[in-house]
Parts: structure tokens; sequence; C-alpha cells
């Protein structure tokens, strides 16, 4: 359900700077790295596994924002999942925010439904958090701070 945010909500405002990154799924690493080497023309410059989430990541950056390979590591991967239903493609959009635990209570204030109510772990040593697809239009959304 989406949900409509009345002015009452307009007082609180997630203090949103950029867009972070976009997180595509990706059957194979090893496969998909050269691939957007290529489409991008930039190399990468990151792996790192994320053992907490059973996935492994990879980064390219584009301009001011970064695009983020996701493998599952394991069945009972997010990643894993979310192929077998939706096939690879676009996983998620990632903002930057100043407060990472402020913008994650802001968002369930304003009627957001977040998966994470307090933040965890991300790639590239980001603490992270999602917003639930249902409340913003199908797209999973995450928010990254330090």
């Amino acid at each position: 359900m989406l949900h409509t945010l009345s002015p009452a909500h307009s007082g609180k405002k997630m203090k949103i700077t950029h867009i972070e990154h976009i997180g595509l799924a990706v059957n194979s690493l090893e496969e998909a790295i050269p691939l957007y080497e290529r489409l991008l023309s930039v190399k990468c410059y990151l792996v790192e596994e994320v053992f907490d989430q059973k996935v492994r990541t990879a980064f390219f950056r584009v301009g001011q924002t970064k695009i983020e390979l996701l493998e599952a590591t394991s069945p009972e991967s997010p990643i894993a999942k979310f192929i077998e239903k939706k096939g690879e493609g676009l996983h998620h959009i990632a903002y930057a925010t100043e407060n990472i635990e402020d913008s994650l209570h802001e968002a369930r204030e304003m009627g957001f439904e977040v998966i994470d109510k307090i933040p965890r772990k991300g790639a590239e040593g980001l603490s992270i958090g999602f917003i639930h697809p249902k409340s913003t239009c199908g797209t999973l959304t995450e928010l990254c701070g330090e």
C-alpha cells in the first residue's frame, strides 16, 4: 500500500544528500564484473563479502554515483530469493543520509514501512537500513550513513 503523506508530516524530513549507489542482483560476479567494466568503461574498485547478508558485492564508480553488483553466497540470501523470483536486474536504490538512525526513525514517522528499525552493517563500512518496496511504489529503498 502506498502511503500518502499529509501536510502534518511535512515537518519531518530525512536529510538525503545524494544517490549513494544503485544495486543490481547478478548470478555471478565473475561473469558480471567484466561485462560492467566494458559497459561503464571503468574498473571495478572493490569486491567485498558481507557475511551476515550472505552476499558478495562489486563496486564501480560512475560520476558521483556507484553501481553495486550483488551476488548471493547462499540459497537463503535475500539476493538468491530475489533472483529466483524476478531474475537478475535492478534490486534497490540507495540514498546517502546525514544520520541513518534519525532517517529510519523519520521514515517510520512519515508512514513508510521500514524493514530495519535500527541500522545494520553494509558494504564499504556503511550503516544501512531498508524501506519496504510496498511503501515506495515497488522499489526497495536503502538508506546509507556512517
